[in-house]
């Protein structure tokens, strides 16, 4: 599936977290943010859920949807298109 948003939800994590050194195209979409993946940690869920909402304008309301939404790239760009739509 080609989505438009997923090289700008790569881009924005990059910006957001401060990742030196890393091209949007180097990050796996379906690969988990957290844990294995890109080793992220709940601190960097909050600076993506503010990230989120001034880029997008897209809110994560609760831990649980957080858990949902932040589980892949694919997930987080999914999650924006359905609260944009």
């Amino acid at each position: 599936m080609s989505d438009e948003l997923i090289p700008k939800v790569k881009q924005m994590i990059i910006d957001s977290l401060r990742i030196e050194g890393m091209a949007p195209e180097e990050i796996d979409s379906d690969a988990p943010l957290f844990g294995e993946g890109l080793g992220l940690d709940s601190i960097d869920a909050l600076q993506l859920v503010v990230a989120m909402e001034k880029e997008f304008g897209t809110v994560v309301p609760d831990a649980a949807t957080g858990s949902k939404v932040f589980a892949s790239v694919r997930s987080m760009a999914a999650y924006i298109r359905e609260k944009q739509a």
